[in-house]
């Protein structure tokens, strides 16, 4: 939810999000700090019984931006609210584990743990999602190649479909992972607490990310404010697009030190970043290469983005040529004029 956080049964503090509209992960490895939810897939059912939602959100897009482009906090919520009306209310029948061998292996009782649960509901934090299963959770993450798909469960299995949640509904969810570097795991028991989760920041969201929060978590720190919001101990969700967008917005320079921040442009760049990740939620995303928003459609705000991408034209505000710099094995971009 936007507007609404429940409680989190993880931390008293951290909400995990519901219905809601990062950490980045640095290329070739990636972060313990991620949860993710799913979003509403417009499935528009396609020939025979096949919600045809190639839902992608595939990590391991090649592109002359960066060598690894990851889903971002908006679609990872996108995912998360395009399967929720397909599984939501609904009996998983049985789950088929073709290849445990992904980050972490999945556990050799998953099948049988999942297997005759209905799912509740399906929550996010970071870009982690937890699919509440009644006797416990089922803690996902999508890696560097991963997708979450919708399709009949009578369709053939390919190379790289290494799990299936098939429900008496006919549906099945299959994960997709060639890189198999995402995570299917299993929290037993009403309690989300998980050593993946407990060390996450805030929600970006949620009324916890403040301005308080930042100047007090950046006092002292030399490091950048470009890597200093992309640290999900700090903050989840902010990754890379992101954060180059909202320090835009906040005028604020990428390599400007943290600490050296002060608390007016902090509640600046706050409600920058709130403000950027809502609009791209709205757009659906983000239009990597490999990815696509539920209904098949990419998304769009990166085409719309005042400076991720787009070194060497001008700057939709001011006229002056976007820059880019390498920070943290990530492409930034900014208006060296706008941006002080």
């Amino acid at each position: 939810m936007l507007l609404e956080f429940p409680l989190s049964p993880c931390s008293a503090r951290i909400p995990l999000h519901r219905n809601t509209v990062r950490e980045d992960e640095k290329c070739g490895t990636m972060n313990e700090d991620i949860i993710v939810p799913i979003h509403k897939m417009g499935a528009s059912p396609a020939s025979s019984r096949v919600f045809n939602i190639a839902f992608t959100i595939a990590l391991c897009a090649t592109t002359s931006i960066d060598p690894v482009p990851m889903p971002e906090l908006p679609e990872v919520e996108t995912t998360r609210l395009g399967l929720l009306p397909h599984v939501q209310g609904q009996r998983i029948s049985r789950v088929i584990v073709r290849d445990r061998r992904l980050r972490w292996p999945v556990p050799a009782d998953f099948s049988r743990r999942i297997k005759g649960c209905t799912v509740q509901d399906v929550l996010r934090r970071g870009k982690y999602l937890l699919w509440d299963c009644e006797s416990g959770y089922v803690l996902s993450h999508l890696g560097m190649s991963g997708s979450l798909r919708v399709v009949a469960a009578s369709e053939m299995a390919g190379k790289h479909d290494h799990i299936d949640f098939a429900f008496d509904s006919g549906i099945a969810i299959r994960y997709t992972d060639p890189r198999r570097f995402g995570a299917m795991l299993w929290i037993p028991g009403r309690n989300t607490a998980h050593p993946l989760l407990d060390s996450l920041g805030p929600e970006p969201l949620a009324p916890e990310f403040n301005a308080v929060h930042l100047a007090g978590a950046s006092r002292d720190r030399s490091v950048s404010i470009k890597e200093f919001v992309m640290n999900s101990h700090v903050v989840v969700g902010v990754g890379n697009i992101y954060a180059s967008e909202s320090l835009f917005l906040a005028g604020i320079h990428p390599k400007r030190a943290a600490g050296k921040i002060s608390f007016s442009r902090y509640e600046r760049l706050v409600d920058a970043i709130k403000q950027t990740l809502a609009n791209a939620i709205r757009a659906g995303g983000s239009s990597l290469r490999d990815y696509v928003q539920a209904n098949g459609e990419p998304g769009y705000f990166q085409v719309n983005a005042f400076v991720y991408a787009r070194e060497g034209q001008a700057c939709r505000v001011c006229k002056t040529q976007i820059r880019a710099i390498r920070q943290g094995q990530r492409s930034t971009y900014f208006c060296p004029s706008c941006q002080t």
